[in-house]
């Protein structure tokens, strides 16, 4: 029965992301940080211990999206639509853009050697969640003032 074999150090994995074609390039998310682009999607990697993805030689500090003007993108869903949201902007994601995140995701879980859940396999997750029809239950509301309990102490 055979051993499992070495885990590959970050730059091996870095190596590896460069001869599958992915374009890797210095990223100021966080200290020794890489971006890691592909189809017109990047996220940003780092050595184990800065982010996501523990079992592996990388972790996921900035987690995949469109590259809009230099910058990654997230993910929001609307429940009836997601969105590509950048800093300064908010568009309508379009089928082929999920598509590139999603092949994206899988490329790189594959080089990596990350879990693939059964969720992200079923299409492209979000990063952030906001339906308009749950806006505003996030504070509860004040209990009301009842005139017969005294306030403060006895």
């Amino acid at each position: 029965m055979a051993g499992k074999g070495k885990a590959p150090t970050f730059d091996q994995l870095v190596d590896a992301l460069r001869a599958q074609s992915f374009d890797v390039a210095s990223s100021s998310a966080a200290s020794s940080a890489v971006q890691v682009s592909k189809h017109g999607v990047a996220a940003v990697l780092a050595p184990s211990g800065a982010g996501k993805g523990e079992g592996s030689a990388a972790s996921v500090v900035v987690t995949p999206g469109i590259l809009v003007k230099n910058e990654i993108a997230r993910l929001l869903d609307r429940g009836y639509q997601k969105f590509i949201k950048t800093s300064q902007y908010e568009l309508p994601a379009t089928a082929a853009q999920l598509q590139a995140i999603h092949i994206f995701t899988e490329e790189l879980n594959l080089v990596t050697g990350t879990m693939g859940l059964y969720n992200e396999a079923l299409g492209t997750t979000s990063d952030l969640y906001q339906y308009d029809r749950l806006r505003g239950r996030e504070a509860p509301a004040p209990a009301a003032r009842r005139p017969w309990e005294l306030e403060g102490s006895h």
